[in-house]
């Protein structure tokens, strides 16, 4: 009789709590997912070119005689190393970091789909929506790695090949060495919220295509299709709300007197690409039918 009640109090307060096991069940699927991904060579070989990329890019603009001058940051990258590390930043904005992100992210789902192993999958002790949490978050734990890695090896070897010197802010004044440091890893961490936007781009394209390749390769098309839009003369209000604009937030840190609206809009422009792209794709996953695959 004891037992049996026991077992009754049991399943009532495991009833009752719902929201441990639901984070008990996103903790499984996460532990999964980042087992998977660090299994991955494509994963691997991605966080291993953005520690030696940097340092290569690095030797070799700074053997070459004539800088890129039209290019921001471009006529100072063998004056200061932080210049260096800025140019990098505005070139990877362009693409690389979107395809960077895209790797996992645009593949996530998909690779689900392709593979047919959702009805596998779901046996587990975990839910749909569980599974989708955890996927989500093992591709936001790669696109923040990658962002980390390939800022420090950046400004690292900036500073070990080229030098502390003082950093030419864009309005002509000049920066200190000790400042520069502070503001370029600042410049770098405002690359995050859009680089988490084209993450959720890519999840969604993931869900939505069932295509591993389209997955990856969307994100860095609606990337560039997007800048060319910005180019555009008379949409300034447009502009704002496009996923590559935040990539230039940083602009408010180098000036000399700092304004930091950029950096608050351009969060707030990449978290509504996030709630938008994570949303329908939460929405659609959990009304297919799987059971097939």
């Amino acid at each position: 009789m004891t037992i049996a009640t026991n077992e009754a109090v049991t399943t009532t307060r495991s009833a009752t709590t719902p929201g441990r096991a639901g984070a008990a069940g996103v903790w499984t699927g996460l532990r999964v997912e980042l087992l998977k991904l660090a299994s991955q060579k494509r994963a691997r070989f991605a966080l291993l070119g953005c520690l030696i990329a940097p340092i290569i890019v690095t030797v070799v603009l700074n053997g070459q005689q004539r800088p890129p001058k039209d290019t921001l940051y471009g006529r100072h990258i063998h004056d200061s190393g932080f210049a260096l590390a800025l140019f990098v930043l505005t070139f990877a904005s362009q693409w690389v970091l979107p395809f960077l992100t895209a790797l996992v992210a645009g593949d996530i789902f998909a690779t689900e789909d392709h593979l047919g192993t959702w009805k596998t999958l779901l046996t587990r002790s975990v839910s749909r929506s569980q599974v989708f949490v955890a996927k989500c978050l093992t591709a936001a734990i790669f696109a923040v790695s990658v962002l980390i890695v390939l800022a420090a090896s950046t400004i690292i070897s900036g500073i070990a090949l080229v030098g502390r010197q003082d950093l030419v802010g864009l309005t002509g004044q000049l920066i200190p060495g000790r400042t520069a440091v502070a503001l370029v890893s600042a410049s770098w961490a405002t690359a995050l919220p859009p680089l988490l936007a084209f993450t959720a781009i890519a999840v969604l394209l993931s869900v939505l295509t069932r295509n591993p390749a389209i997955g990856v390769v969307g994100p860095i098309v609606i990337g560039l299709a997007t800048q060319l839009i910005g180019w555009l003369g008379g949409i300034d209000a447009e502009r704002r709300l496009l996923p590559t604009t935040p990539f230039d937030a940083w602009h408010g840190l180098l000036t000399q007197h700092r304004y930091y609206d950029l950096i608050t809009q351009g969060a707030a422009v990449s978290a509504g690409w996030i709630a938008i792209c994570v949303g329908i794709a939460y929405v659609v996953l959990r009304r297919r039918d799987i059971t097939g695959g």
